[in-house]
């Protein structure tokens, strides 16, 4: 060995040395999990942290200090007990799709990144259920599933993973008629914050109902990683619609949109998506989409079922949207067509960043109970105007939920403040309306204050004791959803 060479092993383990200081991790438990899931399981690069400590909402970048890969679930809880015996904090890591700052780091510590976990693992045609691992996304579903005459219909609009749909109750489009991930969720494998595993169902079980016990399945659902990592979640599947359908109708008003919607679904029809775009939303949707639709209030309607049905479903909400001075239905019957239509809904978000290019965009979230819906919708409208404020309006109608996509300068401080302070506004909005301050998007770190005005202190209190029960030392997914001490 030459001197240089001796000089060069010294160098690259004297940058090693350092990069784990930096990193608050130790180089002990560096070999730990290297000795779990291999040296290309575990990565301090720089560029790879920071892609794991950002998700798409405006929360800065929060990098862990390291980014695990497993790639089974022993791994997971063998990684997960290391962490819990060097009180490192653990961030679990899907597609990193969230609109709420769920996967910052925000008091460092290991990332677990789930997308090697990608096997769909038990489907059972017969009995509409089927288990998959965290990085399988609900597109992969569906292509998995193409030639069985079943789909997954919880659709969120990105490809986000299943487990991290779960994880934030996702929600999306599909709602109204199929439900959200709380009501599609069968059963849940979770590595809890010292590396145990528990079946929330019990181990491979999966019936369509149970009244057993505590229902330990939903308390993990929703839970944003502050409870543990979900490793497997079996869903629920429904038969592909014999037909489809899809219409657009214009509206004079709010009000009418909201009315037609009512009505329809007093009228028992079993529409499948129902989404409202204000004004601005349907303009910027035609710009960003090359579409023609008149700008006024919009709903997009589909219907799904047999042919007879549909004929049925569509006579009865026609004649629903005329009564309220509904334009006549202009037709998506084909699927490009159809696919078409949906594109434009689901690229609101990017029709409202061209709107002002080279700014940031930040969804509101806010449902409250349909009654209720046109008096938010008018008055968060004036709000808008009064603060000269861009936030086109766009809304899954049929569940009271609604987005402002706020589109906004992040180098403007002032500007800033005054989209925090409407976002505020909102949600205090729609809790005096008996709401919530998030249908679908989670609490995250952004809404941990609203959370608390919504819960109540005794409500807050309860989750305070299960996080304390299941995780003392406050290891998963710190900083979220709860705003508390270190013990």
């Amino acid at each position: 060995m030459t001197i240089m060479d001796a000089f060069g092993i010294i160098l690259c383990v004297t940058l090693y040395s350092f990069v784990s200081a930096q990193s608050g991790v130790g180089d002990g438990v560096l070999s730990a999990f290297r000795s779990i899931c291999g040296e290309e399981g575990v990565s301090l690069g720089e560029a790879v942290r920071e892609q794991h400590g950002k998700d798409e909402s405006v929360h800065r970048c929060r990098p862990p200090d390291v980014v695990v890969f497993p790639r089974c679930v022993e791994e997971v809880s063998a990684l997960a007990k290391v962490c819990h015996k060097h009180r490192l904090p653990i961030i679990p890591f899907g597609t990193g799709t969230g609109l709420e700052g769920g996967v910052g780091a925000v008091k460092g510590g290991v990332c677990f990144s789930l997308r090697n976990m990608e096997q769909v693992l038990d489907l059972h045609p017969e009995d509409f259920d089927v288990t998959v691992e965290p990085g399988v996304t609900r597109k992969a579903l569906n292509a998995y599933l193409r030639d069985t005459g079943l789909w997954f219909p919880v659709d969120p609009g990105a490809d986000a993973s299943l487990c991290g749909m779960a994880a934030t109750s996702a929600s999306g489009t599909n709602a109204v008629r199929y439900g959200t991930m709380r009501e599609n969720v069968m059963n849940l494998e979770v590595v809890l914050a010292d590396g145990s595993i528990v079946h929330t169902a019990g181990k491979g079980r999966r019936p369509r109902k149970t009244s057993a016990g505590y229902n330990l399945t939903n308390l993990f659902v929703g839970s944003e990683g502050t409870l543990g990592i979900i490793t497997k979640t079996t869903l629920r599947l429904y038969g592909i619609p014999e037909a489809m359908v899809s219409a657009v109708c214009s509206f004079p008003s709010v009000q009418a949109a909201v009315d037609s919607t009512v009505q329809t679904l007093q009228a028992g029809v079993p529409i499948a998506r129902i989404e409202f775009l204000d004004d601005v939303m349907i303009d910027a949707c035609n710009r960003f989409s090359s579409l023609s639709y008149p700008v006024t209030p919009t709903l997009f309607l589909e219907f799904h079922g047999s042919e007879q049905s549909l004929q049925e479903q569509v006579k009865t909400a026609e004649d629903i949207t005329q009564s309220n001075g509904g334009s006549d239905f202009q037709w998506a019957r084909d699927t490009e067509t159809r696919n078409r239509l949906w594109k434009a809904r689901h690229d609101a978000w990017y029709a409202a960043l061209a709107l002002r290019p080279g700014c940031k965009a930040y969804s509101t979230d806010v449902c409250v109970p349909l009654s209720r819906l046109p008096q938010i919708i008018v008055e968060t409208k004036e709000d808008l105007i009064e603060n000269r404020l861009t936030g086109p309006i766009a809304g899954h109608v049929g569940d009271g939920n609604f987005h402002c996509l706020m589109v906004v300068d992040p180098n403007n401080p002032e500007e800033m403040h005054r989209v925090h302070l409407f976002t505020e506004r909102l949600a205090r909005r729609a809790l005096a309306m008996d709401g919530t301050c998030t249908g679908e998007h989670g609490v995250g770190l952004g809404k941990r204050a609203l959370l608390c005005e919504e819960m109540g202190p005794v409500g807050i209190q309860v989750m305070r004791s299960l996080k304390d029960t299941l995780d003392p030392n406050n290891l998963m997914n710190p900083g979220k959803i709860l705003q508390r001490e270190e013990p």
